[in-house]
């Protein structure tokens, strides 16, 4: 005969307790859809759990379903907006580049303050000035891009994604939730000019929290008929309009150099069919613009202010400013448009 030991009476309780929570777990995971076998080890307090799950089968279409199914409590939606019909039309290119919502500086240190409340104005001056000034051109389409450093950091320790540490204004998902504000009320404001195409550039400063941004946005707008999204991690990213071709990136991946032949590579269905071709880059704040044979790679100014690091190394002066540029179906960029702060 085996030999058992008698169990004592604490010894019994906790054989008594983890049979509790073990039913417990296996009602959990049933309630909410998780195989048990996917749990790797848990919490148990009282009648609640933390799990930690195995995560191979989570990826971009579970986070994009569970941020839809969050969003359905506010449920947006849009009527198709009726536009004038124009004989010859124009595209409008809108890039706030380098907001970097978050960021701090200080009138007595750089020249230029920078905070949240500065920034979301001068972004919605801005948009209403480039606004004003493209009228006349007859805008049939407009590509709005984002990211580009919307936000000043990417983690609670206020830290840019290669972990700099940042002078910051506000908590971090204070700023998220402002910046998506300031999205959400910007594409508002296009949308009944013309339909607007919302482009994403993945930065440096945000690439993480930036792409959740951009993911937030679309999921907006997913009722809206005039609205159309490009949101994917790619960091060069193309746009044909007429007889141009358009590739947005940030600036601080590839070689400018090599941007005419990633996009020849890249984008080659409309290469051909696109005599007019343009790289439109952020990262700089300051203005360049040159061709490389049939392609002109230019840089977007910005309208944030000069923080401590830019000030000590001299980076400083360049105008600070929104820019757009207008874009002819047969004649390329026929436009270009500053508003200045």
């Amino acid at each position: 005969m085996e030999y058992r030991p008698r169990l004592n009476e604490q010894e019994y309780e906790l054989i008594k307790e983890f049979r509790q929570q073990h039913d417990a777990l296996l009602e959990e995971c049933e309630d909410k859809g998780i195989p048990a076998e996917d749990v790797r080890h848990y919490w148990f307090k009282s009648n609640r759990f933390s799990m930690f799950v195995k995560n191979e089968k989570n990826g971009l279409e579970d986070f994009k379903t569970e941020l839809l199914d969050f969003i359905q409590k506010k449920n947006p939606t849009y009527e198709k907006v009726e536009y004038p019909k124009y004989t010859e039309s124009n595209l409008l290119v809108i890039n706030p580049a380098d907001v970097h919502v978050g960021k701090l500086a200080l009138q007595e240190e750089g020249g230029s303050a920078h905070n949240n409340d500065i920034i979301i104005k001068r972004v919605r001056d801005g948009i209403n000035g480039l606004i004003s000034k493209s009228k006349g051109f007859n805008i049939d389409k407009i590509l709005f891009v984002i990211g580009a450093d919307i936000l000043h950091v990417d983690n609670a320790r206020r830290t840019t994604t290669s972990g700099t540490p940042q002078d910051t204004d506000g908590m971090w998902y204070s700023n998220f939730i402002l910046a998506q504000k300031l999205y959400i009320d910007v594409i508002e404001q296009l949308v009944q000019l013309a339909p607007v195409h919302v482009q994403y550039d993945p930065s440096n400063h945000d690439y993480t929290n930036g792409f959740f941004l951009a993911q937030c946005v679309e999921s907006w707008f997913r009722n809206s008929k005039d609205i159309t999204f490009n949101t994917g991690i790619a960091h060069r990213k193309y746009y044909a309009y007429g007889t141009n071709l358009i590739g947005t990136t940030h600036g601080d991946g590839a070689k400018e150099t090599d941007l005419p032949l990633l996009m020849a590579q890249e984008a080659s269905e409309h290469w051909h069919g696109c005599k007019h071709r343009y790289f439109y880059t952020e990262h700089i704040h300051h203005k360049k613009s040159r061709d490389y044979g049939s392609v002109c790679i230019e840089s977007f100014r910005s309208p944030s202010g000069t923080d401590s690091w830019h000030h000590r190394n001299g980076y400083q002066h360049a105008p600070k400013a929104i820019e757009a540029f207008i874009h002819s179906k047969d004649n390329g960029q026929i436009a270009r448009l500053t508003h200045i702060f």
